[in-house]
């Protein structure tokens, strides 16, 4: 596989030097591949050498060089690389878990989407690239490409857009070692708040994403004096249904106006989304309206590794214009009541979710069966439809059903540590709160 690296600014031109000279060389090498084009280019663009001792960089170079990574497949550098990225994720100093999903999550949303060959997948959020990896590890399972399909896929298939430069070298880092994309080839992802503008072309056939946790959008500005303030960031987007700072409900209409006709769209969003009233309930009803909103899959704490969170995933598909809502029924499916996850003792697996993807029912979604039923009210999964849901107070999406265990016998209390964990969640979800209304009221 040709890397276009340019020839003296290769893997073998680091080896046989030391001290002065091998950092002297290290940083003149950076800059040059910064400087190339293509995805070779935006991998290392303003990279930097951080590691200010010859001695130790010279050592490392030594022990990478020990290992025989040409005989090694795409797929296990791969696995390696992301090995390494959830290892990151963990390290709480790191900051790096707010990028990172939780991969049992996302390999269940692309198992009910079911993305096609042949079709586009975009991610206005994309992280280091978790749904894209899910996506092209289905379509190359699932599906005997022919010669243009694998063509596509490789260079077709992914746009994702990330605001953290750091985060977006991890990504196409992820992609390539997965065999995603080409160094000579334009990038599949591109450094931007992808939130600032309205998306140009046609539309992508799927929207995957988890966009980043943190209810406002904002900015610091500083004034003549020197003083800094932070302001809450609006968008200026005539495709948007309500002009807010909130940058989940921000998302939501972003990944309306991205979908093509007939799209499907897999979102991961906090609670606030589907109960906070004024742009809130303005942005749900015109989901409603505008898509076809058909599953919301309600999940628990302790799965992401951003404290206090509590999520949920909406699965939607876009519409022409009606004058009629295309939303009829929403089905939910409770996997928070009553479940519990920690991230160290009781991580989720994919084979948590197996119950809610057979519900899901991704070979034919409208013919579903719900669980829940008068009779067996236990049951998690369960319908209700659009009046239903607009009758209520803000047309709240926020919607449980099943009795909470630990409210009602306290014999059955969780192990201590689990309920720690509880208890942390909910303040870092309530102090998050406070710190908002805090900054309004400054």
């Amino acid at each position: 596989r040709d890397t276009k690296i340019p020839k003296g600014h290769d893997w073998p031109s680091l080896l046989g030097k030391s001290g002065a000279e091998l950092e002297s060389h290290y940083v003149k090498l950076l800059d040059r591949l910064g400087k190339e084009p293509g995805m070779l280019g935006d991998i290392f663009v303003k990279a930097q050498n951080k590691i200010s001792d010859p001695a130790k960089l010279h050592k490392l170079i030594n022990l990478i060089d020990g290992e025989s990574w040409v005989l090694l497949g795409a797929d296990v550098k791969g696995d390696i690389y992301e090995g390494l990225l959830q290892k990151n994720a963990e390290d709480t100093k790191s900051g790096a878990g707010q990028y990172f999903t939780p991969r049992a999550l996302i390999q269940a949303m692309v198992e009910c989407v079911r993305p096609e060959p042949m079709k586009t997948i975009a991610d206005p959020a994309c992280g280091t690239g978790g749904f894209f990896l899910a996506a092209y590890e289905y379509l190359t399972k699932e599906h005997k490409l022919n010669k243009e399909q694998l063509q596509f896929l490789k260079y077709e298939t992914f746009h994702g857009w990330e605001i953290v430069a750091s985060t977006a070298r991890l990504a196409l880092m992820n992609l390539y070692l997965h065999n995603v994309g080409d160094m000579d080839h334009a990038s599949p992802i591109t450094r931007d708040d992808s939130l600032r503008s309205a998306p140009s072309g046609e539309g992508f056939h799927y929207v995957l994403t988890n966009p980043p946790f943190g209810k406002k959008s904002s900015i610091t500005v500083t004034n003549a004096d020197g003083e800094e303030k932070r302001e809450a960031l609006t968008y200026n987007r005539q495709d948007f249904w309500a002009t807010t700072s909130n940058k989940q409900l921000n998302f939501v209409q972003h990944i309306r106006s991205m979908l093509k006709i007939g799209g499907t769209a897999a979102v991961v969003l906090p609670d606030n989304v589907l109960f906070e009233g004024g742009a809130g309930e303005i942005v749900r009803r015109e989901l409603m309206r505008s898509t076809e909103l058909h599953t919301i899959l309600r999940l628990p704490t302790g799965i992401f590794y951003a404290q206090g969170v509590k999520a949920n995933v909406l699965f939607f598909e876009a519409k022409p214009a009606s004058k009629k809502p295309w939303t009829k029924e929403v089905w939910f499916y409770d996997y928070r009541t009553n479940i519990k996850h920690t991230l160290k003792t009781d991580p989720l697996a994919f084979e948590d979710l197996k119950d809610f993807i057979t519900c899901y029912n991704p070979a034919d979604r409208h013919k579903r069966k719900a669980t829940w039923a008068e009779a067996s009210p236990e049951g998690r999964w369960r319908k209700y439809t659009y009046d239903e849901i607009t009758a209520r107070d803000k047309a709240s999406l926020d919607l449980f059903w099943l009795k909470d265990d630990s409210l009602e016998d306290s014999a059955n209390l969780p192990e201590p540590g689990v309920l720690a964990a509880e208890i942390v969640d909910d303040l870092e979800a309530a102090l998050e709160q406070f710190r908002l209304i805090a900054g309004e009221l400054k």
